[in-house]
């Protein structure tokens, strides 16, 4: 499972995004997380249509889109996403 993190400079709800992010991988045993800055991977970002930072999505292993927020998740809406990828 894969989170990915769009983020962008000065993003004070991308500091809270990332905090909770960093709690995953030791809760969830195989979780990745990425974080992506969209100034500097802008293909990606139009590519995952994001419009807004933060935002977290988060894919099962083969690739499918389970959970998608826009904003700083809480950790138990990550871990509810995450239990859908696994």
């Amino acid at each position: 499972m894969k989170l990915t993190l769009y983020t962008s400079a000065f993003c004070a709800p991308c500091m809270q995004a990332r905090t909770v992010l960093a709690e995953v991988p030791a809760l969830v045993p195989g979780a990745v997380v990425e974080e992506r800055d969209v100034a500097f991977r802008s293909a990606e970002a139009e590519a995952d249509g994001i419009r807004s930072t933060p935002t977290v999505i988060i894919t099962s292993d083969d690739g499918t889109e389970v959970f998608r927020a826009t904003g700083a998740p809480t950790l138990n809406q990550v871990l509810v996403a995450a239990a859908k990828a696994l």
